[in-house]
């Protein structure tokens, strides 16, 4: 499945994108129940499949099988009554597919080429920082460019979701954990982010996680390696990399962090990025308002997010 999360008419619900249409998965779930004759087919559907992502996925395998049985009723049944089962993809506005995760953990220096390019060594652990929720926007929205900083820049990243709670997690258990996957451009201030030893400053500025533009499950994307990931910047290509190239895979990510926190439903893990950021380039490019940055990967999606300029 390809998930989502989608407002329409003031209304933010899950959804799976279907060709060019959204199915939302807790209405055709609900309206479902209630032509089987379920009296609280309310409840159940609240319990189950439930309107927000993070909650959906707290109901692990369950509910995600019960997801797919209400697309295939939503697709022969599209309109039921009052209820509106199936919109155009053109009709709602697409969010990001987690917009309220719990934790947000950032890989560095896990592509050879970004590392050899910022002159660092091959690291023996995963270089983590954190993002917060506050950075986190969607396919249609733009990326804020604040102020505070000449320096913008890009990153693309291969993006993946915990599915289970997860505690100790091994290397070959690993993959049950996640649920799915997804593009994210992890947006830098690098001037803040260099200021210090510490990156958390120029990596948490409101707006500077663009995902998207859905999550892929992890039972129809089994593997994650072995994906072409390409960034562009109004159409010339700036990074591009595959994901055979990690230092450290999905798999030992998920065994590292959950040795040393306990991952939740909904946390994210974006994996790194590659060589080509604008902070390495000669000279340095960094983006500019009105610049359109364009991240795509293999089997998940593409990412297209405008850069805007807000005014002091």
């Amino acid at each position: 499945m390809k998930l989502i999360t989608f407002s329409r008419e003031g209304v933010t619900r899950i959804g799976a994108i279907v060709e060019e249409e959204v199915v939302d998965l807790h209405l055709a779930y609900r309206t479902s129940l209630e032509q089987d004759g379920k009296i609280r087919a309310q409840q159940i559907a609240d319990a189950f499949v439930p309107e927000e992502m993070t909650a959906f996925l707290q109901g692990g395998k369950e509910s995600m099988e019960l997801a797919k049985a209400a697309i295939d009723y939503a697709l022969t049944n599209k309109q039921v009554g009052d209820h509106k089962l199936v919109h155009a993809v053109s009709d709602v506005k697409v969010g990001a597919p987690v917009p309220k995760p719990g934790k947000i953990f950032a890989v560095g220096h896990n592509y050879r080429e970004h590392i050899l390019e910022m002159k660092r060594e091959i690291p023996k652990y995963p270089v983590v920082f954190a993002k917060f929720g506050n950075t986190v926007i969607g396919p249609q929205d733009d990326i804020p460019f604040y102020p505070i900083s000449e320096q913008l820049d890009y990153e693309a990243e291969f993006a993946f979701v915990i599915g289970k709670r997860a505690k100790n997690v091994s290397q070959a258990d690993a993959l049950d954990y996640v649920a799915g996957y997804s593009v994210a451009n992890d947006v830098t201030y690098r001037d803040f982010q260099r200021r210090t030893l510490q990156w958390l400053q120029g990596k948490t500025v409101d707006g500077s996680l663009p995902m998207g533009p859905w999550m892929v499950t992890s039972d129809e994307l089994t593997d994650p390696s072995g994906l072409e990931m390409v960034l562009h910047v109004n159409g010339e290509e700036r990074q591009r990399t595959n994901t055979a190239n990690q230092v450290f895979t999905v798999q030992h990510l998920v065994e590292f962090l959950s040795s040393i926190a306990t991952l939740e439903p909904g946390d994210i893990v974006i994996t790194g990025t590659p060589g080509g950021v604008g902070v390495a380039r000669e000279p340095q490019t960094f983006l500019k308002d009105g610049d359109v940055v364009t991240v795509s990967i293999d089997k998940v999606g593409t990412l297209e997010n405008k850069v805007s300029a807000v005014k002091e």
